[in-house]
């Protein structure tokens, strides 16, 4: 039986660190602990006390900025320059969620609308939902933490971390960062457990708001377990569509979208996987796109110039190079890439025109595959586009202003980018898949809002 975890370097394996398991007696008293602290007013820590911890955690990751990029990028495997700039942007996701909190209010409802609402007085208080317990994927260690427990702390909920055991590290730090800016005991938990325990925890009845960025299969299986009024907001995958008109700058798309495909070695929610070409310049673009893949450099994610690093294991190295294998013998064109380097990584690959039934075309890759696809009618591109139970982020590249807010208006997506790649995104924004791809929302302002509930107080009085 299993009793810690191995975290190792997706590049060359070296061992990171060991982590005890916690057993179900340990993860029971994490959970009663949270739920003791919710229950107990008297321990709820004011907002100013709230924003002072967050404050003090602020400065103390920008004063471990490399730090935390060598924790993220060896224990996940994006290349240094890109793990920085999650450092960054983990570090602005605690500051949006200080600027957020006194934004978070209640409303008056009116009343004497009616000879029965007489006398009275009602408005909305919001309050902390309560329990919140997080489970994280392993592409962006510290951002992801960030986004699970910063905002559920923000509003006043206690929080259980359970990060994924590839990449634990970053939010331990994270955690350990708040406490030495003061966080009481109880408030933000990190949990290393095996499955069985982690799946107790998302029946309990005492989670309030249970928030999951991983797998559809797993989401959703984890979804139908939770106890009768836990509220949940699931970030799983896609199979992101690009459209392509003629009218495009191809120079200009052909950067952009071989960043949103190729950054973090594909390993993106969001990643752009599927491109849709107009037929009149799909050879010019596939070409220039090829020359963009074979440019990049691929390797240690250590090293600063670095662009693209290693799938996480080498079962995802192996299922993504099947993948491409089989679109090759159902048809597809491979115009670069397609093979393992370097042991850990895989090669930038290029597919011209796969098969619809291909796995590459219809299911999320989560690697650095892209697919392109010729079309005639601008109609057609938005059908196939629009052809998956997948629908998360999308994108239209065209100078038509017209056409362009006609695809948005059709496209099956919770956003569509114009002239831009599918993986844009600012953690002010709401961000969150439809469909197959996931439910509620997430992004910092709207996570905190949905870490709330409101109650109503109705005061009657005959001077009202």
């Amino acid at each position: 039986m299993m009793t810690s975890i191995k975290v190792r370097s997706p590049f060359n394996g070296r061992l990171l660190q060991e982590i005890p398991l916690m057993d179900g007696q340990q993860v029971e008293e994490k959970m009663a602990n949270a739920y003791a602290l919710f229950q107990d007013r008297t321990r709820w820590l004011k907002p100013y006390e709230r924003i002072e911890i967050l404050e003090r955690t602020k400065k103390l990751m920008e004063a471990k900025i490399e730090e935390l990029t060598k924790i993220a990028a060896s224990e996940g495997g994006k290349p240094y320059q890109d793990s920085k700039v999650e450092v960054l942007r983990a570090i602005n996701g605690v500051q949006l969620a200080i600027e957020y909190m006194g934004q978070i209010k209640g409303e008056q409802i009116p009343m004497g609308m009616t000879a029965a609402s007489l006398n009275r007085l009602a408005f909305t208080m919001p309050e902390p939902i309560g329990v919140v317990l997080s489970i994280s994927a392993f592409n962006h260690p510290l951002n992801l933490a960030v986004h699970q427990i910063i905002p559920a702390f923000a509003v006043g909920c206690p929080v259980i971390i359970k990060p994924a055991s590839s990449t634990p590290l970053s939010a331990i730090e994270l955690v350990k960062m708040m406490k030495e800016a003061g966080l009481p005991a109880d408030w933000v938990e990190v949990v290393i457990c095996n499955r069985e325990n982690a799946e107790l925890m998302v029946k309990d009845k005492r989670v309030n708001y249970f928030s999951f960025i991983g797998s559809a299969e797993v989401g959703w299986s984890l979804r139908s377990k939770l106890a009768p009024g836990t509220h949940c907001a699931m970030e799983h995958g896609g199979s992101a569509p690009v459209i392509v008109q003629a009218d495009t700058d191809i120079d200009e798309a052909v950067t952009l979208l071989g960043k949103g495909a190729f950054y973090h070695a594909g390993q993106v929610c969001v990643s752009v996987q599927r491109i849709y070409v107009h037929k009149s310049i799909v050879d010019e673009f596939s070409q220039k796109l090829v020359a963009y893949a074979k440019a990049i450099k691929v390797g240690d994610p250590l090293d600063p110039f670095t662009e693209v690093g290693p799938l996480i294991d080498s079962e995802e190295q192996d299922r993504v190079h099947k993948w491409v294998c089989e679109a090759v013998e159902e048809g597809a064109e491979l115009l670069c890439g397609g093979h393992k380097c370097m042991e850990t990584c895989y090669l930038p690959t290029v597919l011209l025109n796969p098969a619809e039934e291909s796995k590459v075309s219809k299911l999320e890759v989560f690697g650095p595959v892209v697919c392109i696809y010729p079309y005639g009618k601008l109609q057609e591109a938005i059908d196939r586009s629009n052809s998956l139970d997948l629908a998360f982020q999308a994108s239209i590249f065209t100078k038509d202003m017209d056409k362009a807010l006609d695809t948005v208006n059709q496209l099956n997506a919770s956003a569509v980018m114009v002239n831009d790649h599918t993986a844009f995104r600012v953690d002010w924004m709401p961000f969150g898949g439809r469909d197959a791809s996931g439910i509620g929302v997430g992004g910092i302002p709207y996570s905190m809002k949905e870490m709330t509930r409101d109650k109503l107080m109705v005061i009657r009085s005959k001077s009202i």
